[in-house]
């Protein structure tokens, strides 16, 4: 595949936006990972953030040392000979995961929808590796993807106001698992033990742009023996 040639668009002041591709795709992320570190090199201490996202890049750059021209050259210098970054170079996780409506009440709702039984949409949903595209929306929050077509739902028509950490849902066909107690609209489907966002994290955040995720199916013994809380979701809002 050839190296995309970004398209910028001003976001701020102090900021462009480098649109690298126009569909969302697993395919994109090795191209993501290293532009994402071409940038960081040759940029060096005028970058002040650089933020991935499913087709772009958000560039932050100190304007009291480069102005708009400089910018667009070493945007340039970054692309010029890219190569797409090792398939495999982020981490793997396997997220051990209590499938169950009492915390995972959209978990019928799917089966439902799909025509499959419970067993059969927690086997879908768990036999795929997913990618990390991009954080947001709350601290730690990993957008990840892609859910096959046959389990993509939309989000709820209204949000709830209280989702527990560690929930497991879908949105369209994104998948992700909530790292702290947060409002939100995904269909959840169970909920994990693990940390994923604290102070005691390098980086704060468990999961970041690159790495591959699987969620294990487990037995609610074994959630809760992981430290997982089993409060059904009712009893939270």
């Amino acid at each position: 595949m050839k190296a995309p040639t970004p398209r910028l668009e001003v976001a701020g002041i102090d900021s462009l936006i480098l649109r690298l591709f126009e569909q969302i795709d697993e395919d994109n992320m090795p191209w993501m990972l290293a532009a994402s570190l071409r940038l960081k090199e040759v940029f060096c201490t005028a970058l002040i953030d650089l933020v991935p996202s499913y087709t772009t890049l958000l560039l932050h750059y100190d304007l009291t040392l480069l102005d708009a021209q400089q910018v667009r050259a070493l945007v340039a210098q970054a692309f010029e000979g890219l190569q797409p970054a090792v398939t495999g170079s982020g981490r793997e996780h396997c997220l051990p995961t209590w499938y169950d409506r009492s915390v995972g009440p959209e978990l019928a709702l799917l089966a439902e929808r799909t025509g499959l039984s419970e067993t059969e949409v927690i086997t879908r949903h768990s036999d795929h590796t997913y990618q990390v595209f991009a954080l947001g929306f709350a601290p730690g929050f990993a957008f990840m993807g892609l859910v096959e077509e046959l389990l993509a739902t939309p989000r709820l028509s209204t949000p709830r106001k209280r989702i527990a950490p560690g929930s497991v849902g879908i949105a369209e066909r994104q998948t992700a698992a909530y790292p702290v107690t947060s409002p939100g609209g995904w269909n959840l489907l169970g909920r994990t033990p693990v940390k994923l966002f604290g102070d005691d994290i390098e980086g704060y955040s468990l999961l970041q742009p690159g790495d591959r995720v699987r969620f294990v199916p487990v037995e609610r013994a074994e959630f809760i023996r992981l430290g997982g809380d089993d409060s059904p979701l009712e009893t939270l809002q």
